[in-house]
């Protein structure tokens, strides 16, 4: 080793450009890489639903593709009791999906704008349902329904649906309501509005998109939803328990129709949702 390499820094003896070049180019590029990643990891099963929702089986079983068809588009009914189990649990997540939307928004303006006694422990409370363990929830529910009179059925699941998807309706909303001016409700009192009047020409439509979330999420909640409603469905058959009862002896294909089906709805609401935030956001600018 010369002289002058001795009196060198560590660091510039380690200089490398390639190697520079190298950390770079990681540096630069790992982050969308774990993103592709990721999408991917999550998009793979709702492909693979695509894919078997154009699948003939060749038997009861469809977990290989066997042969391409456009059948079981057109007979999306299928099997008996299918279509009569997606009815009902289209009606019951629509009706949870309102009804938790309404009481949680008024809630959670309630919680992001007064300040009250307990409101503390309303925050906490807003938040056990969805820390609960739902085989809890769905045997407690069932214990009140059984004390009270409430006969299991559509009207137990649905109220056990509105109870807590409200939690989730409130956190979504009030994470918008966050981001909002406190100042544009006074600025609207100044201008003679009443309370009201503010909330709905003022905060209604700038907190729309938490709520069309909110109700979006209560939604898919309570259509999906499985373990709550076998506790309380009694007799009623729900698209979750017709595919679980289904799986014993093989699900039909059709159920790969019905959820791409719905896959698209939710993408198709998403879109919306971004392109009409987009607009909103260059007309304010």
């Amino acid at each position: 080793m010369t002289r002058e390499t001795a009196q060198r820094p560590v660091s510039q003896l380690n200089y490398s450009p390639k190697r520079e070049r190298i950390s770079g180019f990681f540096g630069r590029h790992i982050i969308r890489v774990i993103g592709a990643l990721a999408t991917v990891y999550l998009l793979l099963p709702i492909a693979v639903i695509i894919v078997m929702s154009l699948n003939k089986p060749a038997g009861r079983y469809n977990f290989t593709f066997n042969e391409f068809t456009l059948d079981n588009w057109t007979n999306m009914c299928g099997p008996y009791g299918l279509c009569s189990s997606v009815t009902l649990s289209l009606q019951i997540a629509l009706a949870a999906a309102v009804a938790a939307t309404v009481i949680g928004v008024l809630a959670a303006y309630s919680l992001s704008r007064f300040r009250f006694r307990g409101h503390g422990s309303a925050n906490i409370l807003v938040l056990l349902p969805m820390t609960m363990p739902e085989v809890v929830l769905g045997a407690s529910l069932l214990t009140l329904y059984v004390n009270v009179g409430i006969p299991l059925g559509p009207l137990a699941i649905l109220l056990a649906h509105i109870m807590f998807c409200i939690s989730f309706v409130i956190i979504v909303v009030k994470a918008r309501l966050a981001m909002l001016d406190a100042n544009l409700t006074e600025a609207a009192a100044d201008l003679y509005a009443t309370p009201w009047r503010a909330f709905k020409r003022v905060t209604l439509p700038l907190a729309a998109p938490g709520i069309l979330a909110g109700a979006v999420l209560a939604f898919a909640l309570s259509f999906d939803d499985f373990i709550i409603t076998n506790f309380n469905s009694g007799n009623a058959m729900t698209f979750p328990m017709y595919v679980w009862g289904a799986a014993k002896r093989g699900v039909p294909p059709q159920v790969n129709v019905i959820a791409t089906v719905i896959f698209l709805i939710v993408m198709v609401l998403a879109v919306t949702m971004s392109i009409v935030a987009t607009v909103r956001e260059n007309r304010s600018r």
